[in-house]
């Protein structure tokens, strides 16, 4: 049995992803902040899938929990097939001059370190079998830069360097790297932008109909099926009414 090592596995794309990978065959390492929802998520996809669930409650920002943690795996668990690096978040909608640091700090300690520091961790399990499958989530705004997106679009492109550097310097060993760059999708992702504010979360879809998290995991479940000597390296993911991160239609919800 496969394992997939998914962390932000608490909502949105991560959740899905879980529930992807466990219905095809997959036992999961699951990793969040908030372990009553990874606790519940477990109890439903060992129930529903009858796979087994291992549960890692860090917040990858953490680089000390990170690496403790990662490398305290059972040796049986530590055979992980697929990495996905799911984590991350965007805050606010400011412009430069008036982005709060705060929001600056938690989005490059997240969406870049934190995917740095996993991904250290769980690397070497990889070069010692001379396989693996590392899935780095970026985003369409990591290839235009947008209005009042500055750090967010910034950490995004760190994420596309990132990816084409593991590619490169992770080729001796057999590791696929593949980067996956949604546009828009509706999830907690806006609702955690604009920091609880629905209202405002919501309309960011109006007009149009936005990928669903479900869409972008089989999407990334698809990259892992293909053969062996085959990598998706990098696939850039809309839905039909947006043309990247700048440009819309916005005329309807498509069916």
């Amino acid at each position: 049995m496969k394992t997939v090592f998914i962390t932000g596995a608490t909502a949105g794309f991560g959740e899905a992803c879980a529930y992807v990978f466990a219905q095809n065959g997959y036992r999961l390492i699951l990793n969040g902040r908030r372990t009553e929802r990874l606790e519940s998520l477990k109890e439903n996809l060992e129930k529903e899938y009858n796979t087994s669930c291992y549960l890692l409650p860090f917040d990858v920002q953490n680089r000390g929990d990170v690496l403790s943690v990662i490398n305290s795996l059972p040796e049986e668990w530590k055979a992980i097939d697929v990495l996905i690096n799911n984590a991350g978040l965007a805050l606010g909608r400011d412009s430069f001059n008036e982005a709060n640091i705060d929001d600056w700090d938690t989005m490059i300690d997240t969406n870049v370190k934190g995917l740095l520091y996993v991904s250290k961790a769980v690397v070497p399990f990889m070069t010692a079998r001379k396989k693996g499958h590392i899935i780095n989530l970026g985003s369409v705004a990591a290839k235009d830069i947008y209005d009042k997106g500055n750090v967010y679009c910034a950490s995004k492109a760190a994420v596309d360097a990132i990816s084409k550097a593991m590619r490169i310097e992770l080729l001796p060993h057999g590791i696929k790297v593949t980067a996956i760059h949604p546009g828009a999708a509706e999830t907690e992702f806006s609702l955690v932008r604009f920091k609880g504010d629905e209202d405002t979360a919501n309309k960011i879809y109006d007009g149009f109909t936005p990928l669903s998290a479900a869409d972008v995991a089989a999407i990334i479940f698809y990259t892992t099926t293909l053969p062996g000597h085959v990598c998706i390296n990098d696939l850039v993911v809309t839905c039909t009414q947006q043309a990247n991160s700048i440009y819309f239609n916005k005329d309807g919800k498509q069916g």
